[in-house]
């Protein structure tokens, strides 16, 4: 009896996980590439943000301790170009799912929520000025990055 309970728990899991991860790694790299080329370039050489998606100090420091177990310096994660992809990839894939769920599987939608999220920290509002100009900007890269041919 307890190898049937367990049998159907495990089952029952699987289940679980996969509705809760619908997000492709085709989504996540192309979420990826549309944040690093959306990104805000400020001129300025140290203008306090790093790497090609120009990350906050503190953010970059929760995000590689959730993401990697283990706190990265802002300098750790500039200078180390596969570790920041690999961090964002994380968050990526963690928010898009979210937005998936939260969106019924609305891809578009889903991506305009990470987009306004990544800027802002809200999943909406970004409706006006510079965070809407920068959403549909990240929107733009995503659908291009979603209709290029597939190089695995």
């Amino acid at each position: 009896m307890s190898t049937l309970l367990a049998s159907i728990s495990l089952g029952v899991s699987a289940l679980a996980v996969t509705a809760q991860q619908p997000v492709s790694e085709t989504q996540v790299a192309a979420m990826v590439e549309a944040l690093r080329k959306a990104a805000p370039q400020t001129g300025k050489i140290n203008d306090g943000l790093y790497s090609d998606w120009q990350v906050q100090p503190g953010t970059v420091k929760a995000w590689s301790k959730f993401c990697l177990k283990k706190e990265l310096s802002p300098t750790q994660f500039e200078n180390n170009q596969a570790t920041a992809r690999q961090i964002i990839s994380c968050i990526t894939r963690r928010e898009l799912n979210q937005q998936l769920r939260a969106t019924k599987n609305n891809e578009t939608a889903a991506v305009n929520g990470v987009a306004c999220w990544w800027m802002t920290g809200n999943y909406s509002g970004c409706n006006s000025g510079f965070t809407a100009a920068y959403v549909r900007k990240v929107v733009a890269f995503y659908q291009q990055q979603r209709t290029k041919p597939s190089t695995i």
